[in-house]
């Protein structure tokens, strides 16, 4: 049977590492949830200001967005590319964590190939359907 490990046990180190990533958490939460809606003060894409590209992270945060408020669809149509690479990136995680070397490399080679390709691609006219952009 499997018990919930309690906060006060685990060691400092672990317990730290925790509490950084809850702050952290907390942060990202507030500055979605709070901070944007009372300014529309958005971290502007600096590639997407000097070129007028999108650059493979634009619309991660109005993607963050939908995803808090569970609009899974628009989430896909701002930055389709988080939703690939989770999933590779959860099997690199494990990969590496078992230390196989070949295949926690091969993910990452696959992951740049992927977000390469999907920058480039969002910048073409026959996709630009990868472009991030809103539904009505």
């Amino acid at each position: 049977m499997m018990s919930i490990i309690s906060y006060k046990k685990l060691n400092p180190k672990k317990r730290a590492l925790l509490l950084r990533g809850a702050l952290l958490a907390a942060a990202g939460l507030l500055y979605l949830k709070v901070w944007l809606p009372l300014t529309h003060i958005y971290i502007p894409c600096i590639f997407h200001e000097l070129t007028e590209w999108y650059c493979p992270g634009c619309g991660i945060t109005r993607a963050a967005l939908s995803l808090l408020n569970l609009d899974v669809v628009q989430a896909f149509r701002y930055n389709a590319l988080v939703f690939l690479l989770i999933p590779l990136y959860a099997i690199y995680w494990i990969a590496k964590k078992k230390q196989a070397k070949t295949l926690s490399n091969g993910m990452m080679v696959l992951m740049l190939i992927l977000t390469l390709a999907f920058g480039l691609m969002r910048n073409m006219p026959m996709f630009d359907f990868l472009a991030p952009t809103e539904l009505l």
